[in-house]
């Protein structure tokens, strides 16, 4: 065989086997293409999972009741703001808002207000704002910048039945009694307030629940001074009772 025949035989040879090495690689890269674009799909896929789960994933408080007597354990169920109230535990609640939200001492101030926040609805809560704002002159902030205190007492509550039978409207009398810091008491001053309320479902927040945890709300509210105080000024109207307007 030739020397020149050799010779072509091994360029031929050597071609082939680079040719080989160039398709190897080639089908190395495609499949590391082919495992990189599945990877991004899973993750991509698993991110979408996470953000349709994310809604489903919310925290229930709940209470385990423990019987003293035979030692069974069982679970307290929520209440989702569906049943009526027994009118006690609304008059608890009317009487508990009034005295906590009409009251001022600039130590419990911040607790107060955030507190009655959490009795409001959404038009009731736009009025609360506005009368805390320090750009307000009537708000309890500059009313009682020289250290001055409003304790309230609730005299008495009275529901009203409406002509169309619904039972979500009350009148609150209550007495405010400043004192000045220096301790002197100023004269008592008689209020009546009209209340629209209602019951809705209680809110997940721990800390609104904390406070109001069967989700009564104050929707409406308007308070104002009783000109003349008068025993019996209603007919048929007490502290226990109902009345019609």
């Amino acid at each position: 065989m030739s020397t020149r025949t050799l010779l072509a035989d091994y360029v031929s040879e050597a071609r082939s086997w680079d040719e080989d090495r160039a398709a190897n690689q080639a089908r190395l890269q495609r499949t590391a293409w082919v495992v990189a674009a599945a990877g991004w799909s899973c993750a991509v896929a698993s991110a979408g999972a996470l953000l349709l789960l994310m809604p489903l994933k919310r925290v229930e408080p709940f209470v385990v009741r423990v019987d003293n007597s035979t030692g069974i354990v069982d679970v307290v169920p929520l209440y989702a703001g569906h049943a009526p109230m027994d009118q006690a535990v609304t008059r608890y609640f009317l009487a508990h808002y009034i005295t906590t939200c009409e009251r001022f001492n600039l130590a419990t101030a911040e607790s107060d207000y955030e507190e009655c926040g959490a009795f409001h609805g959404a038009r009731r809560n736009q009025s609360w704002y506005a009368l805390w704002a320090l750009a307000n002159p009537a708000s309890p902030l500059n009313l009682h910048r020289d250290g001055s205190i409003v304790r309230v007492t609730v005299t008495s509550i009275t529901f009203l039945d409406r002509g169309n039978g619904l039972t979500d409207l009350a009148q609150v009398r209550y007495l405010k009694a400043e004192q000045q810091d220096s301790g002197v008491a100023k004269a008592v001053t008689h209020w009546i307030a009209t209340v629209r309320y209602g019951y809705v479902s209680p809110a997940i927040d721990p800390r609104i629940r904390r406070w109001n945890p069967l989700g009564f709300k104050v929707e409406e509210l308007v308070s104002e001074p009783e000109a003349e105080v008068q025993a019996a000024s209603t007919v048929g109207e007490s502290p226990g009772g109902r009345s019609t307007p």
